[in-house]
């Protein structure tokens, strides 16, 4: 009796123990392959219901906290030399620059991981040509000083006092001309810029100023206006057509004869190269008030050719195809 006893209690207890065995297990339902451990998902089923829990995401963050799984980030230079070294560094078959030709906000990313070349192919298993596009370095190109400066006041009416605070404190940024652009058809041109700044003189009708002149003008100039009764008629029809003209003249009553043109040698970027810009030159008489008006001509030109040269340097160092704009990953 007693022996019959303690078999029904063991039987008891292997049961209740292979019942918690069974109630307590956790169940592989899928592991990750050698093969793919980042793509097979992780799942397990565990007691208390047996409900099932997606670990994939806990699976990759483990991976990716012992050993980075892919090169992501984008990496900001403060040199055009540092962008090449990091592109030659990092690029592969599929590498790309992208240049921003925005005059405010110029800059050359290289995307080392850019998608390959040729049509989409998504299968199954997605296209084997697409990439992340998530390791990038950048350079911003840093406009000048002389450049931010020029571009902001051209265009802007400046009374006789601000002209000369700016000629002054910017003196070393007039270029003064050269004998053949002060005397066009007598000294002839030496070098293919001067005979492009005749050109625009010829164009525009204009006489380009030395820097002396420049603050002269913003000393003493005084504008006296006179008006005369016109008639006029026609012999046709014997008509009649009276007008006042008013005319601008010096304080010796000269008729006002003033050079609207004048040159500045700046760079485009910092510790760029010198461009020559050519400034045109103008004022405007309102009431007793007289307003000086200085316009960059054609600095688009200029700042096409600052960024073409730079971009050009790092197509042929880092031997990477280029493309303008934005890229779709970015």
């Amino acid at each position: 009796m007693v022996e019959t006893i303690t078999k029904e209690a063991a039987n008891i207890a292997q049961t209740m123990r292979e019942t918690m065995e069974d109630l307590c297990n956790v169940q592989d339902i899928t592991r990750p392959t050698d093969a793919n451990p980042l793509r097979d998902p992780v799942i397990v089923s565990v007691p208390t219901g047996q409900s099932l829990h997606y670990l994939t995401d806990a699976h990759r963050a483990a991976l990716e906290y012992i050993k980075p799984t892919r090169r992501r980030g984008i990496a900001t230079h403060m040199t055009l030399e540092s962008l090449i070294g990091w592109a030659n560094r990092f690029k592969g078959e599929t590498s790309v620059l992208y240049v921003n030709p925005d005059p405010q906000r110029p800059s050359l990313t290289c995307i080392a991981d850019y998608h390959a070349a040729g049509a989409a192919d998504v299968g199954a298993l997605g296209d084997p040509s697409a990439r992340h596009c998530a390791h990038q370095g950048v350079y911003r190109f840093p406009l000048s000083k002389e450049w931010k400066f020029w571009t902001a006041i051209s265009g802007k009416g400046l009374d006789k006092d601000e002209l000369g605070e700016l000629i002054e404190e910017h003196a070393k940024d007039v270029l003064d001309p050269t004998p053949s652009l002060m005397n066009p058809g007598t000294v002839e041109p030496s070098e293919p810029w001067e005979e492009r700044m005749l050109d625009i003189a010829q164009r525009i009708q204009g006489r380009f100023a030395q820097l002396s002149r420049l603050l002269d003008l913003s000393k003493s100039f005084q504008i006296y206006e006179t008006s005369n009764l016109e008639v006029r008629t026609n012999r046709d029809t014997g008509e009649q057509s009276v007008q006042f003209v008013n005319e601008h003249k010096d304080v010796d009553g000269k008729p006002i004869a003033l050079p609207n043109l004048f040159m500045l040698a700046i760079p485009v970027f910092e510790s760029g190269a010198l461009y020559r810009v050519p400034v045109r030159f103008r004022y405007r008489k309102s009431g007793a008030t007289v307003k000086f008006i200085l316009s960059l001509y054609d600095p688009e030109s200029a700042f096409d050719d600052a960024l073409d040269e730079a971009v050009n340097t790092a197509m042929e160092a880092t031997d990477l195809p280029l493309f303008a704009g934005t890229p779709e990953a970015a």
